[in-house]
């Protein structure tokens, strides 16, 4: 089929929760008669990208479709469910129309979005994607939490917990800020080292940001034991760290080559 035959497949990033985040341009995106597409993880289950729309007082279309992306593990059920997702909406496009597909936070960090729009190309190479930048969870999360990713010339990185609290130890040497997403499983091991390295003080906890059970904790200590959701991050600053001389304006221009010597 033509290019021209199929929808653009359109990434409206919602923010992490708060529907006051989002753009003008994913507003528009989700007024403009685009299929709306959301992911589930189990089919007919509450969607969190669809309720920042609903709760920001869009009305779901009656023809919005749910694509079921499985929190698994099991590679075989992950394969089959993205050939699903993909299928569908390459499907969706086909009619000529766009399809907005609704992903929580930014479009472009840890979202489905790109996963999505990689799978659809293989099987529509012609397809256009269109990618609406939104506020991240980490940013937003920096934000309620009175709190700067970085200053000056300060470093950020941004890593899931999952990497585990021997790289975490490692990278705060590194970098001035940590950003940990999705800590649920390490939390206890986390701040056994946060403690040892004495940065439970210049650390913070947020969960499901910008949503109405939004919950942010600086003495994050009293977490431990505790079970928290998924959508939770961890800010980790570490003022004490050594950091190197920086390189300041153009850099000087190495000679590369001798003089060419007047032929005689």
């Amino acid at each position: 089929m033509n290019a021209s035959h199929y929808g653009r497949l359109i990434g409206v990033s919602l923010g992490p929760g708060d529907p006051e985040l989002i753009t003008r341009r994913g507003w528009a995106a989700l007024q403009s008669g685009a299929r709306w597409a959301y992911p589930v993880k189990r089919a007919e289950e509450r969607s969190y990208a669809l309720d920042i729309a609903v709760r920001g007082g869009l009305a779901v279309p009656a023809d919005a479709v749910e694509l079921v992306f499985p929190m698994t593990r099991d590679a075989v059920a992950l394969a089959k469910a993205w050939a699903r997702a993909a299928t569908r909406t390459v499907e969706l496009l086909a009619e000529g129309r766009d399809v907005a597909f609704l992903v929580e936070g930014d479009a472009s960090t840890y979202a489905t979005f790109r996963h999505l729009a990689r799978a659809v190309r293989e099987l529509a190479p012609q397809v256009a994607v269109d990618t609406i930048a939104g506020v991240s969870s980490f940013a937003a999360a920096a934000a309620c939490a009175d709190v700067a990713l970085a200053e000056e010339d300060e470093t950020v990185a941004i890593i899931p917990a999952a990497y585990g609290v021997d790289l975490i130890d490692h990278l705060l040497d590194e970098f001035d800020t940590l950003v940990l997403m999705k800590v649920k499983p390490l939390v206890d091991e986390i701040l056994d080292l946060l403690e040892r390295r004495g940065l439970i003080a210049t650390s913070c906890f947020i969960e499901k940001v910008g949503s109405p059970e939004e919950r942010v904790v600086h003495d994050i200590a009293r977490l431990r034991g505790e079970t928290v959701n998924y959508l939770s991050l961890m800010l980790v600053q570490n003022p004490k760290r050594a950091r190197g001389e920086l390189r300041r304006g153009c850099r000087k221009r190495a000679a590369t080559s001798q003089p060419i010597a007047e032929a005689s």
